[in-house]
């Protein structure tokens, strides 16, 4: 059921304008997630924080993303997309302007929290406003130009990052979004139509137990090191996680209005492909998170030369991404996923091998590209197979749904990894930070590995050509 207001200008001025509002939040949020990876060791100098509270300001908007978006998605059915859309832009913008003014890490882990909520609302819903605002026969070439900002924005985001953090200071990497956001929302009240889809119940006990649960996992695992695994505070929080998200599957199973439908799990393809999404996300944005404190903390580069290096692993997806997905298209989808997963986890494989203060950065940087190339082959795939095993009606709560298991994968695998760091090295010194790096990086070859597996393990239906079409573009870029 979709109610939409005409624009107050002529019908082709106004598509354009929702293509411009929708795309430049779409690749402000995107863009601010990898550029804040090469400014982090630049944020724990200035804040004096440690490696588990460098990983705090990375996780809190990881948590807050994937705990809101399908709550976001569902206001957005049931009081207004566009007006929910400007909320969550206009809630990620003046939390940018407080993670710019934070002066401590506990003052920015809550504006990131507040920020993670704001990108929960623009993600997905800046994809519906535009798939709706557009009739049926224009949404591929649209749509295609939506995913290709956002690749832009994920090859560019650690060079930005570079940039910006070593000629004006980290902070601008949230400054900068202030009056890009502040245009946006102003311009998007006046020029976005409104549309509506079936409301629902909104879950929120559901999503109040999943994210108290994730929440006491990865406190668990930040504080471990500190504590000891034996600790009280440690046990407790482990078994008061792995207890909240029990509850909240059955509470899913029970509520007529659950915010993850577990019918949609029978489907193995649909509950394999998000296991996949899970783990290569995860291994993807650890890798990152780990790669980027080595080449700063241990090898002296610069922002901007790290940003750099960082560019084969990033950029991979923009020329790759498009021609596996018109591979898979002739010869099947589960070749090149799984071809492409066992090649990140080599390339993770090669990096953890030789990564020592005597290996060339070079050929780090050619290891990163193999592990960039590998997973850009599974980025258009693996979404592909998971949307294309629901009916049409559920592709927006199957997004959604996948969408949070990419992000908690990142969630745990940051956790993860910075765990294995921490108990084998730390930040005191170039040497002290390999010796944790090492370690830490083969838990990410561990993901990528374990991604691969499942991905063995999708088996696709015949295809569907609206179903994926609409799975490609729907989370390209995520």
């Amino acid at each position: 059921m979709t109610n939409r207001q005409s624009p107050p200008t002529s019908q082709a001025t106004a598509l354009r304008w929702v293509l411009i509002l929708t795309s430049t939040a779409y690749f402000m949020v995107i863009l601010d997630t990898g550029a804040l990876f090469t400014a982090l060791p630049r944020m724990q100098r200035d804040l004096h924080a440690g490696l588990a509270s460098l990983q705090w300001t990375v996780n809190s908007y990881g948590i807050a993303f994937a705990a809101g978006i399908l709550t976001a998605a569902a206001l957005g059915d049931r009081f207004g997309r566009r007006r929910v859309f400007n909320l969550g832009l206009a809630l990620f913008t003046l939390s940018s302007a407080a993670c710019a003014l934070a002066p401590s890490t506990v003052v920015l882990t809550v504006a990131r929290t507040v920020q993670g909520l704001g990108a929960a609302a623009v993600l997905p819903l800046s994809l519906t406003i535009l798939t709706t605002a557009y009739p049926p026969q224009r949404r591929g070439l649209i749509v295609g130009i939506y995913g290709g900002l956002a690749g832009l924005a994920v090859a560019s985001g650690p060079v930005v990052g570079g940039v910006v953090t070593e000629g004006l200071g980290w902070h601008w990497i949230f400054w900068l979004n202030v009056p890009i956001g502040l245009l946006a929302t102003a311009l998007a009240t006046r020029l976005l139509p409104e549309s509506h889809g079936a409301p629902e119940r909104l879950d929120l006990p559901g999503v109040t137990l999943v994210t108290a649960g994730v929440v006491s996992l990865v406190w668990a695992l930040v504080r471990a090191s500190d504590a000891g695994w034996s600790s009280p505070e440690i046990v407790g929080t482990l078994v008061l996680g792995c207890v909240l998200l029990v509850l909240f599957v059955g509470r899913e199973r029970r509520t007529p209005a659950p915010m993850l439908p577990l019918r949609l799990f029978r489907q193995r393809v649909f509950a394999v492909g998000n296991l996949t999404m899970f783990l290569m996300s995860g291994a993807t944005f650890a890798a990152a998170f780990l790669i980027t404190q080595e080449f700063q903390f241990a090898r002296g580069y610069s922002p901007i030369s790290a940003g750099l290096r960082l560019l084969p692993f990033f950029g991979t997806p923009m020329v790759i991404a498009p021609l596996a997905g018109a591979l898979s298209d002739r010869i099947g989808r589960r070749p090149i996923m799984v071809t492409g997963l066992a090649l990140q986890a080599l390339g993770f494989a090669w990096v953890a091998a030789r990564g020592s203060l005597d290996t060339s950065w070079i050929e780090l940087v050619v290891a990163l590209l193999v592990a960039g190339v590998g997973v850009s082959m599974a980025v258009p795939t693996v979404p592909t197979a998971v949307l294309s095993s629901v009916a049409e009606t559920e592709m927006g709560k199957a997004s959604g749904i996948s969408y949070m298991a990419q992000r908690f994968g990142a969630v745990f695998a940051i956790a993860i990894a910075s765990a294995v760091f921490a108990a084998h090295g730390d930040l005191s010194s170039p040497a002290a930070v390999t010796a944790g790096f090492r370690p830490a990086l083969w838990s990410c070859v561990v993901f990528a590995t374990l991604a691969a597996l499942s991905a063995a393990a999708i088996r696709p239906p015949a295809s569907r050509a609206h179903a994926d079409t609409t799975a490609a573009d729907t989370l390209v870029g995520a």
